[in-house]
C-alpha cells in the first residue's frame, strides 16, 4: 500500500521498489557512491547486483522502498539484518538514498517513516544508521526527527574523495524494543 507526501515538486508516493525500478536505482546510488559519502563503497554496482542485493533483502521479508514524484523515482531506501550472527535477527539497519535534484523535499524522511512501519511490522526491535560523514548534518537531523539518538562515533574510519571520514552510528527502537522478549513461534 503507498504513502504519500507532498514535496516542492507534488506529491512523493512511497512503494515497494519492483524490477522496474532498478535502472532508476542503480543511477541513484552509482551517484552517491562517485560524489558522497553516505558509501564507502568506491565502485558504482552493476545493475545486476543491484538486482541481487535487493532480492536478498526481499529475501528476508524486508522493505525495499522506492519514493516516486510525478511517476519518477526520486529515491529509494531499504533495511538489512545489521549483522548475519543469528543474535542479531531482531536488528536491522537502514540504508536511504536520494536523487541529488530531490534532496530537502521530504523523500528521506518519507522512506525513513515507512522503513520504521515495516521494519517494526516484521517483528524487528531495533533499527540502527550507519551514517557516512560526520559532517552529514541532513542525514543525522533526519534520523533524530524521527527518533534516532546517536550512540558513537567512529572517527576516520573511513578514506574516500581524498579525506578520512567519521561513520555516525545513531539508533531507535522499534515496537517494544527491548522491554518485552521478541519470541514468536518458530524463533
Amino acid at each position: 500500500m503507498p504513502d504519500s507526501a507532498t514535496s516542492r515538486s507534488g506529491a512523493i508516493v512511497i512503494a515497494a521498489a519492483t524490477e522496474a525500478d532498478l535502472d532508476d536505482i542503480t543511477a541513484i546510488y552509482a551517484h552517491h557512491v562517485g560524489e558522497g559519502l553516505a558509501s564507502f563503497e568506491e565502485t558504482p554496482p552493476d545493475r545486476a547486483e543491484m538486482a541481487r542485493r535487493r532480492a536478498k533483502v526481499l529475501a528476508q521479508g524486508l522493505p525495499y522502498l522506492v519514493a516516486r514524484a510525478n511517476g519518477r523515482v526520486i529515491g529509494y531506501a531499504y533495511v538489512a539484518l545489521y549483522h548475519q550472527r543469528p543474535a542479531y535477527r531482531y536488528t536491522v539497519e537502514d540504508s536511504i538514498y536520494v536523487a541529488p535534484l530531490a534532496t530537502g523535499q521530504g523523500a528521506g524522511r518519507a522512506l525513513l517513516a515507512r522503513l520504521i512501519a515495516e521494519a517494526t511490522e516484521a517483528g524487528k526491535r531495533r533499527m540502527i544508521a550507519v551514517i557516512g560523514d560526520s559532517a552529514n548534518s541532513a542525514s543525522i537531523g533526519l534520523h533524530a526527527t524521527l527518533g534516532f539518538r546517536v550512540v558513537g562515533t567512529l572517527p576516520s574510519v573511513g578514506f574516500k574523495l581524498g579525506r578520512w571520514v567519521d561513520s555516525v552510528l545513531m539508533q531507535r527502537p522499534l515496537g517494544d524494543g527491548d522491554l518485552t522478549h521478541p519470541f514468536r513461534s518458530g524463533d
